[in-house]
């Protein structure tokens, strides 16, 4: 009898399920994109029972498209959109508040606070993380700050919070388990990624009760069981990552140096460090790998806020596009941008700027420009930004990239894998399945049951789809680059602090 394994995907846009055989193939696969919700400029937020409904149904649908029985099912792994963070009533189950998406600005002044506290250092060298509003702690303490009855209720122990991947836990489990593991406790700024713990001295200057943070655990655990009204027999939850983290390991970066990045809503870049935790000098973040049998792995990760969403923003903002293909369509039809730069800085700038104030902008426009150029412009973007992270990965001893591997749904774009590469100097490396951030949870929750023998094993089902090389001469890539060093001086701090 066949066995698969099931990730669940929550990211930031869509919930998706895909059913993966022992070869890496994806056998099911179902989708559903939910609602971003935009209260004010700069905020961000999602419906929780809105994302628990759609992932249970792609769960079914991906089961049902894949023509497997349940009984041939071997474990259930999680990864997820990290940083977004839900409060909820632990006796009714119900959300107190709406999901505060890892994107929002809401928490910039208290970002501000705490560094006018002085407590920036504490945090880094704690945390691995910059202060910064994009991370989970201070969105609790805007919940707990600004509705009083919550925090009084949290302050009973009845209310609950954690990232989507708790959310989901509590859920499946029949609300029997409040669990998080180490990879998504680690982007929370409230979890010393040493200690491997809840850090008391954070949360008492943040004003958050410990009582409402779920158990951080292991990334490889049994986190609980399906519960078998879901799907008719209850299933394993095995393993538990991050969405970033599970993309490295689906990457097969288990060696010290190796690197990928993703291309999603944002960019994420991480460089596997091995057991030891190394602090970045150019503003990297230090996060946790993951956690694989008693041991921890760590990463350094450049963050860029807007990737993939640019596209989106092409479509459903501007909607100078209907497809995300058709955006590469028109950047294809032209050869250059006509001089024109996007900063898409939506959410504010990520690494290395992590600039909150920030807002995006389209320089160099004169009248020959057209949607062609702003298509083409948005591609070379998100490329630019991969650079800016593979700069201060250079700067970082031992994280000199020879190459970089790469994943996530833009990543099917040819044009701008090949602008990449020609931006970066470096060889760019496509997996047959850009799927990796699934992949590397169904690799995690496969070791647990057996499925694959070993990480070894696993590297061998990875496989090259094509690899990018450098085609543009040195001069005219540098030169590019200056100019958006230059487009992206423009719009630092835009909105006034």
């Amino acid at each position: 009898m066949k066995k698969y394994v099931v990730t669940l995907d929550q990211g930031t846009t869509s919930s998706r399920a895909i059913v993966f055989d022992r070869n890496g193939n994806m056998v099911g696969l179902a989708r559903k994109e939910h609602r971003q919700i935009y209260p004010k400029p700069g905020w961000v937020e999602h419906d929780p029972e809105e994302i628990l409904a759609n992932q249970v149904e792609v769960l079914k649908s991906a089961i049902e498209s894949s023509g497997i029985s349940v009984d041939d099912i071997l474990a259930l792994g999680i990864t997820n959109q990290r940083e977004t963070v839900v409060l909820w009533d632990k006796n009714t189950g119900r959300p107190v508040y709406n999901a505060i998406v890892w994107q929002c600005r809401r928490t910039a002044e208290i970002c501000d606070r705490l560094r006018k506290d002085g407590l920036e250092d504490e945090i880094h060298k704690k945390t691995g993380l910059i202060i910064d509003a994009y991370f989970s702690g201070t969105k609790i303490k805007w919940i707990l700050d600004n509705f009083p009855d919550i925090r009084k209720e949290a302050e009973k122990g009845n209310i609950l919070a954690g990232t989507i991947d708790s959310w989901l836990i509590w859920n499946l489990t029949g609300r029997k388990v409040h669990a998080s593991d180490y990879t998504n406790a680690s982007r929370t700024m409230l979890f010393n990624i040493l200690e491997l713990e809840w850090d008391k001295d954070i949360l008492k200057n943040l004003g958050i009760p410990e009582s409402v943070l779920p158990e951080a655990r292991s990334s490889a655990s049994v986190f609980g069981y399906v519960d078998k009204s879901i799907l008719g027999k209850e299933i394993p939850i095995t393993s538990v990552l991050g969405d970033q983290q599970a993309s490295l390991f689906g990457q097969t970066c288990f060696e010290p140096g190796m690197a990928k990045n993703t291309y999603g809503t944002g960019c994420f870049l991480l460089a596997n460090t091995g057991d030891k935790a190394v602090f970045s000098k150019n503003k990297l973040l230090t996060t946790i790998a993951w956690g694989l049998g008693d041991k921890v792995d760590y990463a350094l990760e450049g963050s860029v806020f807007v990737a993939g969403s640019a596209i989106q923003w092409l479509r459903d903002g501007l909607k100078i596009i209907s497809t995300s293909r058709q955006c590469d369509e028109l950047a294809e039809s032209v050869e250059d941008t006509k001089g024109v730069y996007f900063v898409p800085a939506f959410a504010g700038l990520g690494t290395p700027y992590w600039d909150m104030y920030a807002r995006g902008a389209i320089f160099g426009l004169t009248g020959g420009v057209t949607r062609e150029h702003i298509a083409r412009a948005t591609l070379e973007a998100i490329a630019y930004q991969v650079k800016d992270l593979v700069e201060c990965m250079k700067k970082d001893a031992g994280c000199d990239l020879s190459l970089l591997k790469v994943d996530g749904g833009a990543s099917v774009s040819d044009i701008m894998m090949q602008f990449q590469a020609d931006i970066l100097r470096i060889n760019v490396v496509r997996p047959k399945v850009i799927e990796t951030t699934a992949l590397g949870a169904a690799f995690m929750a496969g070791l647990q049951t057996g499925m694959w023998s070993g990480l070894d094993e696993i590297s061998q089902v990875w496989a090259v789809d094509r690899i990018f090389e450098p085609k543009m001469d040195e001069e005219r890539s540098s030169k590019l680059y200056d100019g958006w060093k230059k487009a992206v001086s423009r719009t630092l701090g835009w909105i006034d602090n």
